[in-house]
Order: C-alpha cells, then sequence, then structure tokens
C-alpha cells in the first residue's frame, strides 16, 4: 500500500491508474474494497462509486479493468455488477493466466 499513496491524493482518491501491472492490482484492490459485499450495483451504480474514488474522470475504464481482473462479477448484459468472491489474500495477487 505504500507504493499505492503515489497514487492518490489528499482524500485518498486515485489520481491515475498505475501502468505497472503489479501496481494496477493494487489500485483495483484498493478500489474493489470500496463495494460492498453482497450488495449488488447498477453500471450507473458502479460508476458514480468510482467518480468518488478517482480524480480522472475515466469510470468506465476502472469498471472494465475491475471486471476483467476479476475483482467484479457481472450479469451476461452487463446491468448488474457485485464484488466477486476472492479469498481476502488474494485480492492483491495478478489472475492467473489461461
Amino acid at each position: 500500500m505504500k507504493q499505492l499513496k503515489n497514487f492518490l491524493d489528499g482524500d485518498g482518491r486515485l489520481v491515475k491508474l498505475p501502468a505497472r501491472r503489479g501496481m494496477q492490482q493494487e489500485a483495483l484492490a484498493y478500489l474493489a474494497e470500496k463495494f460492498q459485499p453482497g450488495r449488488t450495483y447498477t453500471e450507473r451504480e458502479v460508476n458514480e462509486l468510482l467518480l468518488c474514488w478517482h480524480t480522472f474522470g475515466d469510470p468506465a475504464t476502472l469498471r472494465r479493468a475491475l471486471f476483467d481482473c476479476r475483482f467484479l462479477d457481472r450479469d451476461p448484459y452487463g446491468r448488474s455488477y457485485r464484488l466477486a468472491a476472492r479469498p481476502q489474500a488474494d485480492l492483491g495477487a495478478e489472475p492467473e493466466e489461461q
């Protein structure tokens, strides 16, 4: 988390998405912590929550990255999202290659 602080403003908002994969995973894990386990979110609610936690105005990129890296699950139509069930120790780990 110490390195991630370089990407956060004084209010704890992400100021840019890190380029390095490991730091990106850490940033996405940080954002994933903002979601309530068990709650279902609409796409709009996900975007609104992400807008509160970053400053560069691109919730769609963050939403897609959270899904692609398996921090969020979504229905087949992309209408509802939920925090993915992940072991706590796995939150910062990179997803397995297929």
